[in-house]
């Protein structure tokens, strides 16, 4: 097995895996490199309606900071036009961007368990994943799970990806 020691994300960096390319493990005694051990993280995306382009998402640790960004929705359908668009809270960036800071974000964990409630969340994530044919990020080692969430915890701003991660994930780890 190869062992690819990193440095510390720069958010001006993309990590890149080409396809044929072996599993690539970040390891390493590098101190400038702290690394959290496998971590649930909850995931919520808002979209252009049902097969539609993203417009947002939200990966939500159980503990620490979040990734929350929105990308740009030139016609955004009706539906989305009034229940999502006015409540993104933040400024849309390129796609390029996004996936620098979905690098970084992801680059912080040695395993991932990503939690979905909808499967074109995981769609969407897994989309933001690919960089060019035969490119995608670098990650690490990561599993989906799919589960029907009965929101005990309703979201503060239904719509809003983050908050709506936020409250799955109370949701689960409080069930």
């Amino acid at each position: 097995m190869w062992t690819l020691t990193l440095p510390a994300p720069d958010p001006k960096t993309i990590l890149i895996l080409k396809r044929n390319s072996r599993r690539l493990s970040p390891s390493g005694s590098d101190s400038s490199r702290r690394m959290e051990l496998c971590v649930l993280i909850f995931l919520d995306t808002e979209f252009n309606g049902f097969h539609g382009s993203l417009i947002s998402m939200a990966l939500v640790p159980e503990a620490g900071r979040s990734f929350y960004e929105a990308l740009h929705c030139d016609d955004p359908c009706p539906w989305v036009a009034q229940n999502v668009m006015p409540i993104i809270g933040k400024p849309p960036i390129s796609r390029h961007l996004f996936q620098k800071r979905l690098s970084a974000f992801l680059c912080r964990f040695q395993e991932l368990h990503i939690v979905a409630d909808w499967p074109e969340d995981l769609v969407h994530f897994c989309q933001a994943l690919l960089v060019s044919p035969g490119e995608r990020l670098l990650t690490p080692a990561m599993q989906f799970e799919l589960i029907f969430d009965i929101s005990k915890f309703p979201s503060k701003v239904p719509h809003n990806a983050l908050e709506d991660a936020k409250a799955f994930r109370l949701s689960i780890l409080h069930s």
